[in-house]
């Protein structure tokens, strides 16, 4: 019987793998008429819904901007993008250029299965994008010295505040800027609603996954001047202490319970309009999601630091970027498409299009001092405080080949830290996250070793 099965199964494998590769071949090189003289450039990406209209308006102008490429556009949203990405590598026919936002640069790249970007386009052009790009675009794409990414928006953190609710709770007007995490805290406290003795909203409650945003503010550094991996730093694990406090104060039970009703929100509703929290840490794609007749109940700080310290770097940013694959059939015509759409090399004007139409801040102060951007900029005085906290220090989880195992592992270490009762120390907790990083890191440089 077994016998049977594995008999089956390594039979089934190669079936299944070779048909993969035929229905990826086919959702790569649709078999759709390829105007005349054009030279096709097969795009993924990951937007839906009302994203992936812009998108589509983005490609269109685009081939009606010139006559030697066309971009198809295929939209891959989901997860798996890294098998997609490789089945269709593998079956020979990848696509010409790929959006993502996964922390994935430097392990594709490490594999060999992206394009530098100074492969493909002339040395000139690189040295003037590594200067035009803001510092965390360029870091974003960057992977041992080389552009291997454009980036072409940048998500930034800060603070969402309710001035109405604060107003309420407090008798007092919201501050201009939170000047320390301990009158984050102080206001936090003050904004509490009970009734009797059910908790009906918190002041502000920490979010695991935002360990990556305060532990730079808190002056951590995730990654050290040898490449080493540092969660452990103990800024970092201060960090991850005053998270815990919240903990501490409420139970882990309340705190997991808050957040798993923030899942439950219908539609996924911004907990902030819900009424659940007085003060949220969120980016700058939920001023959307806030009502143009209610914008003005709401404003935005930026990250707080320790009281008595020296504050870090202003927060952490990741973003979207373009990758080449290598094997790709047109690289200079992806190569083209990115500058379109990002700004670079003349097209400044028709990013700020771009991103005033999609929502996204601009890789580049260029694309940001344009006067359609700065228009959309004065009509949404929120997202324009986003756009200014970008051009300041923004620390981007460190590139590096286990990068995403890097940024799950911290995650899965606040989390406990959070949710869970009795969890060990903040420090043994980043400390066990950073062995199980250096144990990859480590294997990944031995197989770099044996090549």
């Amino acid at each position: 019987m077994h016998s049977s099965i594995r008999s089956w199964f390594m039979m089934a494998v190669p079936v299944l793998l070779v048909g993969s590769l035929t229905m990826l071949a086919w959702i790569v090189r649709p078999h759709s008429e390829l105007p005349a003289g054009r030279e096709e450039v097969v795009f993924w990406h990951f937007w839906g819904g009302t994203d992936r209209a812009v998108v589509e308006g983005i490609v269109e102008r685009f081939n009606e901007s010139q006559e030697q490429y066309f971009v198809r556009a295929v939209a891959m949203p989901g997860n798996n993008l890294d098998m997609k990405m490789f089945l269709a590598v593998t079956g020979g026919d990848p696509p010409d250029l790929i959006n993502q936002d996964d922390p994935i640069v430097a392990d594709w790249a490490h594999r060999d299965a992206l394009m530098p970007l100074d492969e493909i386009a002339p040395a000139a052009e690189i040295e003037q994008l590594e200067s035009w790009l803001f510092p965390a675009a360029r870091e974003l794409g960057s992977y041992r010295g080389r552009l291997y990414g454009l980036c072409n928006g940048l998500d930034i953190r800060a603070l969402y505040y309710n001035r109405t609710v604060i107003g309420q709770r407090t008798g007092r007007l919201a501050p201009v800027q939170l000047e320390s995490i301990e009158q984050l805290d102080k206001l936090a406290a003050a904004c509490v609603l009970r009734e009797g003795d059910k908790l009906i909203s918190l002041g502000y409650l920490p979010d695991p996954r935002r360990l990556w945003a305060w532990g730079v503010v808190f002056g951590g550094q995730f990654i050290d001047s040898e490449g080493e991996v540092t969660p452990d730093d103990p800024a970092i694990v201060r960090a991850l202490e005053w998270m815990t406090r919240y903990r501490e104060k409420w139970g882990a039970d309340t705190l997991a319970a808050f957040r798993q009703g923030d899942q439950s929100l219908p539609g996924k509703t911004f907990p902030l309009l819900s009424g659940r929290y007085a003060i949220v840490m969120d980016g700058q794609w939920r001023v959307r999601d806030i009502p143009a007749d209610r914008s003005g109940q709401f404003g935005v700080w930026q990250l707080p630091a320790p009281a008595g310290r020296e504050r870090g770097a202003d927060g952490w940013v990741n973003g979207n970027l373009f990758l080449v694959p290598r094997g790709c059939r047109s690289p200079r015509g992806a190569w083209e498409f990115m500058k379109f759409w990002s700004g670079f090399g003349g097209h400044e004007a028709e990013a700020a299009r771009t991103c005033s139409e999609g929502g996204w801040i601009p890789p580049s102060q260029q694309v940001v001092d344009q006067p359609r951007f700065q228009q959309y900029l004065q009509q949404n005085p929120l997202f324009a405080r986003f756009v200014e906290l970008a051009a300041g220090e923004q620390v981007p989880t460190p590139v590096i080949p286990a990068a995403r195992m890097y940024y799950r592992e911290v995650n899965r270490a606040a989390e406990r830290a959070l949710y869970t009762n009795n969890p060990g120390s903040a420090a043994s907790l980043l400390e066990e996250a950073a062995e199980k990083v250096r144990r990859q890191m480590e294997r990944v440089g031995s197989r770099e070793e044996t090549r």
